[in-house]
């Protein structure tokens, strides 16, 4: 057994995340949590003397609260205050010891050996040992459970108790990329016996907070967990999570002080904001890809002309500068390049005559008639628009369908087949931190909802098998021509509508310290603190 240290494992199974510089939620407003803690603010404080609570204002409801059935970024960055895996990214993704301090890896990276962390207890008092890692464990790998994260434990073949503090975890084969996914947080088995399937609605982790409630489509609080291992690392007493979808009012709650934090802060309004007292603008180059996924079951999507077309119809530059207000870069391949082994692919320049062209070929000279479906924050509303209006042009009439996150996320996943998929095309985003998770979990065919993300049902033989062989692979360079192979077809074949990558804003008030939004997008809180 060869014993590894983490920044060396980094670069050997992480596909250089350390190398990165710098992504999709709610019902009515009754409480699915447990009962509600007294709050520690009153209506008279004022942000200057509201030190014990931090407002964190979003665009999007959260879905869920279960880490290990979780497909959206905003329940996932909510999630990391309450849940640690035996691995966790820093704020700049950078991987680093979580319930595990150290371990070691055979070399054809088929065993994982953990040296956990001692003296953690979960929030409800039940110990963190080995025991509770391979119960979790058990429960992701087990395709019965019918979780999301089974698409990266299903590689684990068993995981095996070596002493209380000691886990050894075997694959099925080599998966190169596995190191990444023990991030994934890790539930107090007591828990998950107590409440089964609605531990989704009541959180119970090892974090730097606890879960105190959660009043769907209003707000999520969680409170310091005093007797966190890092202990005096985070040090507000309460964080308060309210989801506002529409721009001008977390603008508004950001300026008065209602929030302390406002993610994502509107491209619109960062000159506004960069000049306003008691407020900083933040910037953080992006793992984020925003796209247009295109259903290729259903007509016409069916033929690449049509799909190709789309992509000449829209004018990326215009999108970056009318959408999102100059900040950003043209999508050039499937990913972002701030990711390890992308290969830039070009871009389906701007030419309404071609995509015509492309249509008449395709038996669609006088165009169609299709939807697209989107959650209901400004920023999605004003990108469908966008889309509805280009496509216009080619005579391809679109109507906008704007869902609530979870029921978006139902019509979208929640179905048995391929031709049981209502959804045409979806604006949508998605990020990365390695291009397993930005190819396999989007492009393999073995990702078809409800299994995977793969919405297009993209399926190409040549891309599967490329895919396969490079999580087999622990040869980097193996790696980058492989995902090269994919990233080359998957742009000839467009599955998506390729528009941009972004660059995350975010805005805080001037006294708020060690918050951050992580180039993929999640909400890094476990250095907060009011000064």
């Amino acid at each position: 057994m060869k014993k590894v240290s983490y920044f060396r494992a980094a670069s050997v199974f992480l596909f250089s995340v350390a190398l990165l510089i710098g992504c999709s939620s709610g019902n009515s407003p009754t409480s699915s949590g447990n009962s509600a803690a007294p709050s520690t603010s009153t209506a008279q404080e004022t942000p200057s003397t509201k030190k014990d609570e931090l407002v964190v204002a979003v665009n999007e409801n959260f879905i869920t609260m279960d880490p290990q059935n979780t497909g959206d970024a905003l329940s996932s960055g909510v999630q990391t205050s309450m849940y640690e895996g035996l691995m966790i990214y820093d704020k700049d993704l950078k991987l680093i010891p979580g319930l595990a301090t150290e371990y070691s890896a055979n070399p054809e990276a088929t065993e994982y050996t953990f040296k956990l962390r001692q003296n953690v207890k979960f929030h409800d008092g039940t110990p963190f040992n080995a025991e509770a890692v391979k119960i979790n464990f058990d429960r992701m790998s087990n395709q019965e459970n019918n979780l999301r994260a089974y698409r990266n434990y299903k590689y684990i073949k068993s995981t095996e108790v070596v002493d209380e503090y000691t886990v050894k975890v075997t694959l099925n084969q080599p998966f190169s990329a596995m190191i990444n996914k023990f991030t994934t947080g890790i539930i107090s088995p007591q828990a998950l016996e107590k409440y089964g399937k609605d531990i989704a609605k009541n959180p119970v982790g090892t974090g730097p907070y606890k879960f105190v409630e959660w009043v769907q489509g209003d707000h999520l609080t969680v409170e310091l967990n005093p007797d966190h291992w890092n202990k005096g690392a985070a040090k507000v007493a309460k964080i308060t999570y309210k989801p506002v979808p529409e721009n001008g009012s977390r603008v508004a709650m950001l300026k008065t002080g209602e929030a302390d934090v406002i993610y994502p802060l509107p491209e619109q309004q960062v000159e506004t904001l960069s000049g306003a007292e008691g407020v900083k603008v933040e910037r953080t180059p992006s793992t984020i890809t925003r796209y247009v996924s295109i259903n290729m079951v259903k007509k016409p999507f069916d033929d690449p002309r049509v799909r190709q077309a789309i992509n000449y119809a829209v004018d990326k530059d215009a999108f970056i500068k009318v959408v999102k207000a100059g900040y950003g870069a043209k999508l050039e391949s499937l990913m972002s390049p701030t990711i390890a082994h992308y290969a830039k692919q070009g871009e389906y320049e701007y030419n309404v005559e071609k995509a015509k062209q492309l249509l008449k070929e395709a038996g669609y000279e006088n165009g169609f008639s299709t939807e697209i479906w989107g959650n209901t924050n400004s920023d999605t509303m004003k990108g469908m628009q966008f889309i509805q209006q280009q496509l216009q042009k080619v005579g391809i009439t679109v109507d906008v369908k704007s869902m609530e996150e979870a029921t978006l996320s139902d019509e979208i996943y929640n179905i048995k087949s391929p031709e049981e998929a209502k959804m045409q095309m979806w604006y949508v985003s998605w990020s990365s931190a390695d291009p397993d998770n930005a190819m396999r979990s989007l492009f393999s065919s073995e990702n078809f909802p409800p299994a995977g993300a793969n919405t297009a049902f993209y399926k190409n033989d040549l891309v599967d098998k490329s895919i396969k062989e490079a999580t087999q692979s622990s040869d980097q360079a193996k790696q980058k021509e492989l995902y090269g192979i994919v990233q080359e077809n998957v742009f000839k074949e467009a599955p998506w509508i390729f528009l941009a990558v972004d660059e995350i804003l975010y805005g805080k008030r001037s006294n708020v310290d060690g918050v951050y939004i992580t180039p993929s997008g999640g909400i890094y809180v476990r250095e907060a603190e009011i000064k």
